[in-house]
């Protein structure tokens, strides 16, 4: 049997206090749900009222009776999802920097791999552009020949050869 949370009529009156100065339209949703619980709606009839699931306003009336209302008016969206700091990118990264000054080519699929293991698991090729990006690398790639180089016949024609 699940278990029944209770919010008391106090609580919901000091939640419709608190609901006034709220500007954030997500965080007053949550706070109208516990209001409406205090108040002796059920779970089906606040989430069709909020036009929500009822399994989210279950959600939300645990987190409440569970942590409280800095639960429900928490920042738990946003914020650094890096996977290392950026002193441990950059000490990833030294490596690397070490082998491009000594003029080898270093790829982005080799700083991948690297990554990687130091993190434990998979991540996307966009994260690595974007370490990159923050530590100010390039794209620095050789080419063999200019694009626009002439051809070997041509050069030989269009050169001064001294006559005997």
């Amino acid at each position: 049997m699940p278990k029944t949370y209770t919010i008391s009529e106090e609580q919901a009156k000091e939640i419709a206090e608190i609901r006034k100065t709220v500007k954030d339209k997500k965080i007053d949703k949550r706070l109208h749900a516990i209001q409406l619980r205090g108040e002796g709606m059920k779970n089906p009839e606040i989430a069709d009222k909020l036009d929500t699931a009822s399994r989210v306003v279950s959600r939300w009336v645990s987190a409440f009776c569970n942590n409280g209302i800095d639960d429900l008016m928490g920042g738990k969206h946003g914020g650094n999802r890096r996977n290392l700091s950026y002193v441990e990118e950059e000490k990833l990264l030294s490596r690397f920097t070490a082998r491009m000054e000594k003029g080898e080519i270093v790829t982005s699929k080799e700083i991948k791999i690297a990554y990687e293991e130091a993190v434990g698991h998979r991540i996307g090729k966009g994260q690595i552009y974007r370490v990159l990006a923050r530590h100010e690398f390039r794209k620095v790639m050789p080419r063999s020949k200019h694009p626009n180089k002439a051809s070997e016949e041509e050069i030989d024609s269009s050169k001064k050869l001294k006559q005997p």
